[in-house]
């Protein structure tokens, strides 16, 4: 199984990595919603100083996320 690359994607496209069956829309607001209700991945992506506002997750936080939810 091969697992996605740890880069800087738009959150649409991590989100659509994680649900490819979805509009990307959709699947951003399901990643989205995902990424609040895990407390511990919120707290660690805070302390590197996370804005969600911005349209692209880094590299370090994309490791974060495969870290705390497991990669797409």
């Amino acid at each position: 199984m091969e697992y996605a690359e740890i880069k800087r994607y738009t959150k649409k496209e991590l989100a659509l990595l994680y649900f490819p069956n979805s509009s990307p829309e959709t699947a951003n607001k399901h990643l989205m919603r995902w990424i609040k209700r895990n407390k511990p991945l919120m707290q660690k992506l805070e302390a590197i100083n996370y804005r969600p506002n911005e349209r692209w997750f880094t590299k370090q936080e994309v490791e974060i996320i495969f870290r705390y939810i497991g990669p797409p």
